[in-house]
């Protein structure tokens, strides 16, 4: 087994620094999104030689904002899509047994039942089929069950609601995690692996495509790598990568906005998940530890991409159809976080964002450059794999085929063991078995690593205040280990803090970049930058979510700049 790799700023310069000293790679990732991590780890696994670069963090688009969910999708059954069903269910069953066990788990849904007669029949064959195409599976199959029983189940529902219900079984993931740890892994097989780290041009040899220049967001430092061919695996700025290459794309990628609420566990009564249909989609109830996630909308989204930004409508379309089953409604005083995430959708035929393709499209646009778009978290293995094999044009036929159905990520190793321990792990460690659940539940068998950073400070083993989820070795495991480089990649994707807190995260923001200061190298100066900048970040989401249109929203939301726009311009002084 191979020790995981660490990605803490002393790696991250040695990456910098050997990339100056020789940047001739065979593959070049572009994008560090579930996508890009998938092809990163895709093709070191095949004997290639990769860098990935990701200009902002791991994840920081729309791969930390989804619904977090590793399913099928029921909806494209109704569209008759069962490839792409039969697709995801296997890549659902593979994470569950297989590759990421520790990350993906099982989750239960109510699907509520309005009419008395003809609706059971119609979802009970769906639900059969969707069982049927997930072969032997790991997860129970769906069962009938009557009003009653759904009560029971989820006293939270009006009785006038429902007419009776199904319960089905798929699985859930945090998304930001599970990215982190793909990219982890590549590193882990031998892939240089970069954040902070943005393409500012292509290179050419004629109209092939040689390599790129890359730009340190943190330093100005600039590389240039020679690659034999680049993969583009941006999501909505896949148009934006092949204009900077100079060629035209053989498809476009238009943006569909998905906005989620978070709310208290106890504001609903339920002991399982729940889907609801809507006049345009589906709405999720998905447990998500001691919360709810509640979403997600479906609208085209023109502005900034960077920070797509929900408005009150889209709250307010969220609380209206959650609160029509509900005996008690949701307002916006329960709404703990918010979050908007864009859907990289291939444009096709309907001008209605819900109805483009989910499947998704690989081209080669022009020699030594592939473009991987569209898609869906779900089958992001088998994208990567077909972006590799697409780019065996540019490298050898002879490269291997795809290995990645074989390759755990990093955690997964020990992890079933480790959970027989839980209790003699808790009791050792003087701490709680759920904290010992918890952790083993993102960190997998990594889980000792993260616990011996406390060795020397037993300290770390505190929760963080304002946010006690979470210890404070946590915080100090994702800088010096998990490549967190700024304090917003502390709060929003290696914890979910800025979700699941009521306050957002601004209360603990100073305690948790003191912890990170000396693991990252901050004065007291930068801990006030990064503190502000984050709290500015915060105020303005909760302004742009008061307002009534995405304009608007996206307006307030764009008066808080990246903090890594402030650190390129704090590294060019």
């Amino acid at each position: 087994m191979l020790a995981p790799a660490r990605m803490g700023p002393d790696e991250r310069a040695e990456a910098w620094r050997s990339l100056q000293e020789d940047a001739d790679v065979d593959v070049l990732v572009v994008g560090g999104g579930v996508t890009g991590a998938g092809v990163a780890l895709d093709a070191a696994t095949r004997g290639l030689k990769v860098v990935l670069v990701e200009q902002r963090d791991f994840g920081s688009g729309t791969s930390s904002r989804s619904s977090k969910l590793f399913h099928g999708g029921l909806r494209y059954l109704e569209q008759l899509n069962f490839s792409l069903v039969r697709e995801a269910l296997r890549e659902r069953e593979l994470m569950l047994t297989r590759l990421a066990p520790h990350l993906v788990k099982p989750v239960s849904f109510l699907y509520p039942l309005k009419h008395r007669f003809w609706e059971r029949p119609y979802v009970t064959a769906g639900l059969t089929l969707y069982d049927t195409m997930a072969g032997a599976s790991s997860l129970p199959r769906h069962r009938q069950l009557s009003r009653r029983g759904a009560l029971k189940l989820a006293p939270a529902l009006r009785k006038d609601a429902l007419a009776g219900a199904l319960r089905y079984y798929d699985a859930q993931a945090d998304d930001a995690r599970h990215t982190m740890m793909l990219a982890r892994t590549a590193a882990t097989y031998g892939a240089s692996v970069l954040a902070s780290a943005k393409v500012t041009g292509f290179v050419h040899a004629g109209e092939r495509v040689v390599g790129a220049t890359v730009q340190d967001v943190e330093t100005g430092d600039s590389a240039t790598i020679s690659a034999k061919v680049v993969i583009n695996c941006t999501g909505v700025w896949t148009d934006d990568i092949q204009k900077l290459a100079g060629g035209r794309g053989q498809f476009n990628v238009r943006a569909s906005k998905g906005v989620h609420i978070v709310v208290p566990r106890d504001r609903l009564n339920s002991e399982t998940g729940m889907i609801l249909r809507t006049e345009k989609s589906v709405l999720f109830v998905i447990p998500w530890g001691t919360h709810w996630i509640i979403g997600t909308t479906d609208t085209e989204w023109e502005l900034d991409r960077a920070h797509p930004a929900a408005s009150r409508a889209d709250i307010d379309y969220i609380l209206e159809h959650i609160n029509t089953v509900l005996t008690t409604p949701l307002t916006h005083d329960d709404i703990e976080g918010v979050y908007a995430g864009l859907r990289p959708l291939l444009a096709g035929e309907s001008e209605a964002t819900s109805n483009l393709s989910r499947e998704h499209a690989v081209a080669r646009p022009q020699p030594g450059l592939i473009s991987i778009a569209g898609g869906k978290y779900t089958t992001y293995r088998v994208m990567a794999a077909d972006a590799v094999d697409a780019a065996r044009a540019d490298l050898s036929a002879h490269v291997p085929d795809s290995v990645t159905d074989h390759i755990p990520l990093v955690g997964a190793e020990g992890y079933q063991a480790l959970t027989n321990q839980v209790e003699l792990i808790a009791r050792n460690r003087e701490l709680p078995t759920w904290r010992i659940t918890h952790l083993l539940d993102r960190y997998g068998a990594l889980m000792q690593e993260v616990l011996g950073l406390a060795d020397e400070d037993p300290s770390l083993l505190e929760p963080l205040p304002g946010a006690e989820e979470y210890l404070k070795v946590e915080l100090v495991y994702a800088a010096s280990h998990e490549g967190a480089l700024h304090l917003d990649d502390l709060l929003s994707r290696r914890t979910r803090i800025s979700i699941e807190a009521h306050d957002r995260g601004v209360d603990c923001a100073d305690d948790a970049a003191r912890l990170v200061a000396p693991v990252l190298g901050w004065d007291e100066r930068r801990v006030e930058d990064e503190v502000a900048a984050y709290r500015a970040r915060v105020a303005a989401e909760r302004e742009s979510q008061a307002e009534g249109d995405d304009l608007a929203a996206n307006a307030d939301r764009l008066a808080a700049p990246d903090i890594r726009a402030r650190a390129v311009g704090r590294a060019l002084d």
